[in-house]
């Protein structure tokens, strides 16, 4: 896919020397960097939607269940 985008000249110019010191070309560099920061930003969906989730859910454990589990746990002298 072909594109065009407007960048400040100092970070084409950095951009430029990185490719050239890589030896890769400008649009596998952007493609990299790019790659890169969805990778790093992927997970930022899954923490809304579990907010969206526990707005509605709690996440409280059911005091029944919980007597139970209590009332397994081993009677230890500290």
């Amino acid at each position: 896919m072909k594109t065009a985008i407007s960048l400040p000249n100092s970070i084409f110019e950095a951009a430029e020397k990185l490719a050239k010191r890589f030896g890769i070309s400008r649009s596998q560099l952007y493609a990299n960097a790019v790659t890169e920061y969805l990778r790093e930003h992927q997970k930022d969906g899954v923490t809304e939607k579990l907010n969206e989730i526990y707005e509605k859910e709690s996440s409280e454990l059911d005091p029944i269940c919980h007597a139970l589990q209590f009332s397994s746990l081993q009677k230890d002298e500290w």
